[in-house]
């Protein structure tokens, strides 16, 4: 069989850069036990993972995905989505108000307050003056 060069490959893959990479993972991947999707003759695995290129036995495609995954440290995984929990409250009269389990967004309820209710209680919260008995 002939042998293969880089110029049959570059036909496949554009980049001479993205070709060495490729071709170097399949190499990796045959000398870790990979099966061969053409036969070997003789050849050392960097070779035949061009022959692989050359022959489009193996697409440059899967090769790139696999390559990407094979150097991914942390692989994503689709949680299930956290249920919704009810507003725990301290007062009885609240948790009549509030919703118990509902998923429907339209029965959502929110306190409202006016500007003169948050003013009262903002000055409510001031710290206490000190006295003169306090200080001494």
């Amino acid at each position: 069989m002939a042998r293969v060069t880089v110029e049959d490959c570059i036909e496949k893959v554009e980049n001479r850069f993205e070709l060495v990479l490729l071709a170097s993972h399949r190499a990796r991947l045959i000398a870790a036990g990979a099966p061969l999707t053409i036969d070997r003759d003789r050849d050392k695995n960097p070779v035949v993972a061009l022959r692989e290129i050359g022959d489009e036995t193996i697409t440059a495609d899967d090769l790139k995905e696999q390559l990407i995954h094979s150097m991914q440290k942390y692989v994503e995984v689709d949680e299930p989505e956290a249920e919704t929990v009810p507003l725990l409250s301290s007062s009885p009269a609240a948790a009549a108000v509030a919703p118990q389990s509902s998923s429907d967004d339209s029965a959502v309820q929110f306190d409202r307050m006016s500007e003169e209710d948050l003013l009262r209680g903002l000055e409510n919260l001031a710290p206490p003056v000190e006295t003169e008995e306090e200080g001494e």
